[in-house]
Formats: structure tokens, sequence, C-alpha cells
């Protein structure tokens, strides 16, 4: 196992002690509704104003219950979809995130409340994560970027590759600590398996909730990972977490891309835990990181490469 101590610095402590107040490590052994009312308190413990200029409203598309964010308009549409484990979260969850990259890209955003688990199983998360992709685009007649963090990273890439072929014009996808849907039984699974604010436990109840019965094999709307091929797909940029049992999934998903001639580019964010993104404002790792992941969103719609 690995030691935390050394690891983690003391900002990135201090952000860790903070969230374990408002969300107590098994909480994702609670009913869905404690897990619910517990994360969104923690998420609100964090939130911040938004930046000046940026305007939100609520509204679907193609009824799917969305958050459009604008400072202004753009060329370029970024999709986000929150992490949360396919169980928790929202559009209030990620909704300074959300306001803070539209401020710092120009870009205009829509955060997707697409269906959860238990309520609804895979693949509604799905459905709901392409079926909003594909009405921004074609009402706006913009492009988009691809954008979540751990379970939306999964459902950022899913639409990935199952848009692959179609009208969906894809100018990138930023993945941040995504689950991809690799081997439980290995790696950074094993070796992070009691990290700080996300477990490997966690990680298995949160795939049971979402499924419900058998994993399905062969399913890139499930796990990306799973697909038989990787090319085509868009420009990619993934943000994987040192202390995390997810980072091996971002690391493999690397491999396959450039393995299959994508454009891709990986950064380890050295002493971070899953969940960073509500550190920006606390750490200075996070920060730095947060300000990479915003800078990806911007150089992708800009069809710009700067790696």
């Amino acid at each position: 196992m690995a030691d935390y101590q050394k690891l983690i610095d003391a900002e990135t402590w201090a952000f860790i002690e903070k969230t374990n107040s408002f969300y107590p490590p098994d909480t994702a052994t609670y009913g869905v509704e404690d897990q619910r009312r517990i994360y969104d308190g923690m998420c609100a413990a964090f939130r911040v104003a938004y930046p000046e200029g940026v305007i939100a409203k609520d509204r679907a598309y193609d009824g799917v219950p969305c958050r459009h964010y604008t400072s202004g308009g753009s060329d370029v549409v970024v999709m986000y979809f929150h992490g949360g484990g396919f169980v928790v979260g929202g559009l209030e969850s990620h909704d300074d995130v959300c306001a803070e990259v539209c401020a710092a890209t120009g870009l205009d955003v829509v955060s997707v409340d697409y269906r959860m688990a238990p309520e609804h199983k895979h693949p509604a998360m799905f459905e709901d994560a392409m079926a909003a992709s594909v009405a921004v685009s074609v009402e706006t007649g913009k492009a988009l970027v691809l954008c979540g963090d751990s379970a939306g990273g999964n459902l950022a890439a899913c639409v990935s590759h199952m848009a692959r072929g179609s009208d969906l014009v894809i100018k990138g996808q930023v993945l941040v600590y995504p689950g991809l849907g690799g081997d439980f039984n290995k790696g950074s699974y094993l070796t992070f398996a009691d990290a700080p604010l996300l477990t490997r436990d966690d990680i298995v109840i949160y795939r049971d909730v979402r499924l419900g019965g058998d994993e399905p094999v062969g399913d890139p709307s499930y796990a990306p990972l799973q697909d038989s091929t990787f090319e085509g797909l868009p420009p990619t940029v993934i943000n994987t977490a040192q202390c995390d049992p997810l980072s091996d999934d971002g690391i493999d998903y690397e491999q396959a891309l450039k393995a299959a001639g994508v454009r891709v580019h990986r950064v380890d964010e050295v002493g971070l835990v899953h969940g960073h993104l509500r550190a920006r404002h606390m750490s200075k790792r996070a920060g730095a990181s947060f300000k990479r992941i915003k800078q990806a969103i911007a150089a992708l719609a800009e069809d710009d490469w700067p790696y």
C-alpha cells in the first residue's frame, strides 16, 4: 500500500480532512438518499461564487435537464459530465467548476444532469449523455469539446467512442481522473485501494449499483477500455491523480490511444487524490491542475495541440 503521509502535502491533507468532515469515508455504504444529501452538503461547503460575467440558465436538451453557461457566446461548446459514481451529484455539485471553465476559456459550457443509478441502470446515463450532446450540436450548429470528471470522464469517453462515424463534431475530450473500465484486481486498484476520498471498495459498490446485474463485456458505452478499436477518436487530454485507485485507467487509455495513432497527452498529478477539483482554491497542486484542465479545454476548442 502507498505511503500517503509522504505523497500528499499539507494543503491537500487539509482538503481531505475538510471533505471527510462533511462526507464520511463510509458514505458509499449508506442508502442512496443519504448519500446524495451528504454529497450535496459537502459540495456546497466548497462552493464559490461565479466569476464576473458568467450567466447560467437551466433548460433541457432533447429532454435531458442541463445548465447552459455563457460569458458572451462561443464557436465551440463544452459538454460537461459531472462525477459522483453514477449515483450522486448533479447540476449543483459541479456548478462553480463549470462557471469557472466558462469564464477562463470564454466557451459556453453545458452541464448534463443525466439519469443516475439505482433508479436508472446502465445504459441510461450514457443515453442521456449522448442525447444531450447531439441536441446541443444540432441546435447550436457548433462543434463540441467533451469534458468530465470521474464517472463523468467515463461518459465523455463513451460519447467519443460511440459518436465515431456520426455527424457529431468532437474537437477533443478532457478526462479528469476518469473511470474507464479497468481491471479492479491489479495495478493502482490494489496499490491505492485504501486511498483518501475514493477506495477500491467504493468503486465496486458504485459499479454494482450502476449495473444491478452482470457486467457487460465489450461494450464501450459502458467501459471505453473494452472497445475493440481506438482509432478515429478525438484528441485527448487525461488528468490522473497519483493517489487514486483509478489512475491506471487513464494510463491504460493513454497507451491504447497512442497505439491507435490518436493524439493524447496525460498529466499525472503528483500527490493529488480523486476529487481534487474541489481542492482548487485551497491547494496549490490542485489549483495548478485545474489551470491545466482549463488550458486543455481552450486549446482543443482552437484545434491547438500544445503538447
